[in-house]
């Protein structure tokens, strides 16, 4: 049945569960269960084509199709042998196998993938068929294996590559954000829009590019080459080429943002990006430290991502934190600031109360992300004015309430809301000034893909590094001392000599 429901379970990082689920309940996701960096749900092939497309906070969305129970790992191969996969698989495909373990029983991730892929590959030769190869790189199926205590599942990852790389970044920092972190934060501190916004540390640009994609409502997925599922035997090109080229729910944006690195050479990447992402018409770019910030734009919302210290010493990153609680203070009065980091030492030289702390992951490092309500006067007098409604509470008015999932979706009592997919027949807004898109997905190279930059002409150290050129930014080689065997053998035979 082409409309036939199942499950699917979206990934995503620890602290960012809640809005995940409310971008799924938003599509029309049913059943919905939040997990640990993850969000269970029900729904059809539309569903699992939307989610992949329009979950900002989705790292991938897998779709579970076995489940069972195994105590060893010979237990786990013929469980894995005994399934049907010539549904999945043909001899001439290509597959790769992506396992996450939390047991005792299995504690090697490695281990499980080897014996999966035995399993896959002897189920074909025991029925005298050729043998699908494995391919690390852009295979034709992604298979995906959780095994949590003795509970194992096998799961098609939809996706392929992961959600967060857009298509949008031609450039980099060291160390950039990544998307899917950037826009939970910019969604937890309730951003849509409706006012100016400033990054005054943008680095590569991706909070500032992020920020633009949620205000003009533009799906992340507009900029991706591909998706895992277009190489699956059901897969509907129709279907997703509907779905890309409808941007009926996109609006135009007519506030400014606005970003700021201390580096040119970094703005020269951002803008790099934020060209390559189409956005260039909403962001505002400019070489400047925090330090020479003399104004600032009135009750605007700043979102920023500063140095954690992982690469400064400790003076400097004091200086830029205490630099950045001072312009707060006194430049960007009536605003609401969300920060982002690692470093309690940063935090306290903000010299600002925070209003709220999330705790958050940035890859391994585990974060705070606070939010900062700037005013004059006392804390307490701004908490007086607004209980006389003298001021407005401007934290009611960035954060919407969010549902309340709790570990289960409560569907009853739930508004009916409408979607731009619920009418397909309504005819599209007009927007002269924005040229439609128009994507073929039976001719993918109609769409041109994103130009590499060269980051050649970067500094040392303000680029990515690799192979020998990373190891030698901490190990200084010595040339080694070239030892000639045979006069060595000659001076401890005239020893032994002498000794004679």
């Amino acid at each position: 049945m082409e409309n036939a429901k199942f499950k699917l379970v979206a990934k995503t990082f620890q602290g960012v569960e809640e809005e995940l689920a409310t971008e799924i309940s938003q599509l029309g996701g049913e059943d919905i269960i939040i997990g640990k960096r993850m969000v269970s749900f029900v729904g059809d092939k539309e569903l699992m084509y939307r989610a992949n497309f329009f979950c900002r906070t989705a790292l991938r969305i897998l779709k579970p199709i076995y489940t069972f129970e195994a105590n060893s790992t010979d237990e786990l191969y013929d469980k894995i042998k005994g399934y049907n996969w010539e549904q999945i698989l043909s001899p001439k495909s290509t597959f790769t196998i992506d396992s996450v373990v939390n047991s005792d029983e299995f504690r090697n991730s490695r281990f499980v993938t080897y014996r999966a892929k035995d399993a896959i590959v002897d189920y074909f030769t025991d029925r005298g068929k050729d043998r699908p190869s494995v391919r690390l790189t852009n295979p034709d199926i992604y298979i995906n294996i959780h095994i949590s205590h003795n509970e194992c599942t096998i799961s098609l990852d939809s996706s392929g590559e992961s959600l967060h790389k857009r298509g949008y970044r031609v450039a980099q920092t060291e160390a950039p954000i990544n998307e899917v972190l950037a826009a939970a934060m910019l969604m937890k501190a309730g951003w849509n829009g409706n006012s100016d916004f400033v990054d005054p540390m943008c680095g590569s640009g991706t909070i500032l590019i992020e920020a633009a994609m949620i205000a003009t409502n533009t799906p992340p997925g507009i900029y991706r080459q591909e998706y895992a599922f277009e190489k699956w035997p059901d897969f509907d090109a129709d279907l997703l080429h509907e779905i890309y080229n409808d941007d009926s729910a996109e609006r135009e944006f007519n506030n400014k943002i606005y970003g700021a690195d201390i580096n040119p050479q970094v703005i020269e990447v951002a803008t790099k990006n934020v060209k390559s992402a189409g956005m260039e018409r909403y962001i505002s770019l400019e070489a400047r430290s925090i330090q020479r910030w003399e104004e600032a734009p009135q009750n605007c919302i700043v979102v920023t991502n500063p140095p954690y210290g992982e690469r400064l010493k400790p003076r400097d990153l004091e200086d830029i934190y205490a630099a950045l609680g001072e312009k707060l203070k006194h430049i960007f009065l009536g605003c609401s600031a969300w920060i982002i980091s690692s470093s309690r030492e940063g935090f306290d030289k903000i010299g600002l109360k925070p209003s709220q702390k999330i705790k958050m992951m940035n890859g391994a490092l585990e974060c705070e992300l606070r939010e900062y309500q700037i005013f004059g006067g006392t804390y307490s007098q701004h908490k007086k004015d607004i209980a006389e409604g003298k001021k407005e509470d401007r934290r009611e008015k960035r954060t919407p309430k969010k549902e309340s999932f709790k570990r289960e979706f409560d569907k009853k009592g739930k508004e009916k809301k409408s979607y731009r997919f619920d009418d397909r027949t309504a005819p599209k807004k007009e927007k002269p000034s924005k040229p439609k898109r128009e994507k073929v997905f039976s001719k993918r190279e109609n769409k041109p893909k994103p130009t590499p930059v060269p980051t050649e002409n970067l500094e040392r150290g303000k680029r990515e590094l690799h192979g020998d050129e990373f190891v030698s930014k901490f190990v200084t080689f010595r040339k080694p001392t070239m030892i000639d065997e045979s006069a060595t053998e000659n001076k401890q035979f005239r020893k032994r000599k002498n000794k004679e």
